[in-house]
């Protein structure tokens, strides 16, 4: 495949915020519609790591699309409203809103088949990737890497396939077992891992906790899973 088309844009959020959120945007050169996917960053914001990601993801046959959400706001304002929706509000968050806007962005372009829409998530990227999955019917699948789990969890009765990626070395091992245990009692489709060796945010390659083999093997089980349930419909 061509090397990927890149561009810069701003999307939109809902009323009555409706602030103008820096987003980045990675396609094929040509052809579709694609399945979509939307890419939520860790704290470190949308850096060249989650760039690269999209990119990725344009070399496997999707569009991509990664928002700031510390775009055009005061960068510790917005991480408490985020770290909020996370720890306090779960499921019924400001920041949930905005990303549910992504997905519409994204599912509003004729490059994107509307109906095969994922969304991946790395930390409280991550919490927010398995938030979308329990409150957002536009979603076929979800992945999250090392994310704090939606309250009650048993919400996710009601949620996509899921795909998670957890290091053993970390808070957030406890969650992806608790995840894996939900999923499996509510017969929701999953696959979620433990990756031992690994430490928190293993899967960004320009961090010091990069971890190769627990890297290669999630990137593998998540673009399995993805093409598994994002197959076009009739």
């Amino acid at each position: 495949m061509a090397a990927p088309i890149t561009e810069s844009l701003s999307i939109r959020g809902p009323w009555p915020r409706g602030r103008l959120m820096d987003a980045y945007l990675a396609r094929p050169a040509e052809g579709g519609p694609y399945p979509g996917v939307v890419v939520i960053h860790e704290l470190y914001g949308l850096n060249d790591n989650i760039r690269d990601i999209c990119q990725r993801f344009v070399g496997e046959g999707y569009v991509a699309l990664a928002v700031d959400l510390f775009s055009n706001a005061i960068r510790p304002l917005c991480m408490a409203r985020i770290f909020y929706g996370i720890l306090v509000s779960p499921l019924r968050n400001g920041t949930l809103g905005e990303l549910q806007a992504v997905i519409g962005a994204l599912q509003g372009r004729p490059d994107v088949d509307p109906r095969r829409v994922g969304a991946i998530g790395f930390c409280m990227g991550g919490a927010y990737a398995l938030q979308l999955a329990c409150v957002s019917g536009d979603l076929r699948v979800a992945s999250a890497f090392y994310g704090n789990n939606p309250r009650p969890l048993e919400a996710v009765a009601r949620a996509c396939p899921i795909v998670g990626s957890y290091p053993e070395n970390d808070y957030s091992a406890g969650a992806g077992r608790a995840l894996d245990s939900a999923l499996q009692r509510f017969n929701v489709p999953h696959d979620v891992k433990v990756y031992a060796g690994a430490k928190h945010s293993f899967f960004n390659d320009l961090g010091p906790n990069y971890h190769a083999h627990s890297a290669t093997d999630s990137w593998a089980r998540t673009l399995a899973f993805f093409t598994q349930h994002l197959q076009p419909t009739a």
